[in-house]
């Protein structure tokens, strides 16, 4: 529940939100089409950070692309010297 609540993620409702109530009055054109792609691109983008951090947390591997997998990586080298065996799902 708590990666739902994250900040990338409420800001790109609330982003959403703004463009929705100001699309209404106005016709489309490239510029609002841009901004409605960007906000998908947006969108996509923070529910696959809150993806991440989700599989990071319960011990699943997550992309090598992800922001989350240094982390990850930093982590799992701290275990290894410390002798802790990695979970395996």
């Amino acid at each position: 529940m708590n990666y739902l609540t994250g900040t990338g993620l409420l800001g790109s409702l609330m982003t959403g939100a703004n463009l929705l109530r100001g699309s209404r009055d106005t016709p489309l054109t490239w510029r609002s089409a841009l901004a409605w792609v960007s906000w998908g691109i947006t969108m996509a983008l923070a529910i696959g950070a809150a993806i991440d951090t989700r599989r990071a947390k319960q011990g699943r591997p997550v992309s090598h692309d992800s922001p989350v997998y240094a982390k990850q990586k930093k982590q799992q080298e701290k275990d290894a010297k410390k002798g802790i065996k990695p979970l395996k799902r």
